[in-house]
């Protein structure tokens, strides 16, 4: 599909009271969502799903409701915090059904493999940078991850 089909789409959904769209050309598929929690004109995509997401300018965005105080941040692991170094998906093995790199309790020491970052098609291995007992594993298999979020705590 190609882009001046899509702007199309997405003015046609911006100007209209339609919410969601979704078309599907060939083995193109293509799903705009019309939202104010989403910034405007962001693209966002899906590739584990093979599904592109669009999201078109809200034209009347309701007001935004009230926001409930937040719970208390939980308390700061002790430990030695392994932290992402790129916005990506968590990947604890390097092929689905392969044993996982660590598990809590493995002993790791610098430079040992703990787990794999994907970002934009990249298998990048997120390495330990200091020895020690992996004592929490933060993230689940398949999770997003963004730049900075703690991945691991070595004890």
């Amino acid at each position: 599909m190609d882009l001046r089909k899509l702007k199309t789409l997405i003015d046609l959904v911006a100007e209209s009271d339609i919410a969601e769209l979704e078309v599907t050309e060939g083995e193109s598929k293509v799903r705009i969502v019309k939202s104010s929690a989403i910034p405007q004109n962001q693209m966002v995509m899906v590739p584990q799903q093979g599904v592109q997401q669009f999201s078109a300018p809200a034209m009347h965005a309701p007001a935004a409701a009230p926001v409930a105080s937040a719970p208390a941040a939980p308390a700061e692991p002790t430990g030695h915090v392994v932290k992402s170094p790129m916005v990506g998906t968590f990947y604890r093995s390097s092929a689905p059904g392969a044993a996982a790199f660590v598990d809590v309790g493995s002993t790791v020491k610098e430079g040992d493999t703990l787990c794999i970052i994907e970002a934009m098609k990249l298998l990048n291995e997120i390495d330990a940078d200091i020895s020690g007992t992996v004592t929490k594993i933060l993230v689940e298999n398949g999770q997003p991850v963004e730049f900075g979020q703690p991945l691991f705590v070595i004890g």
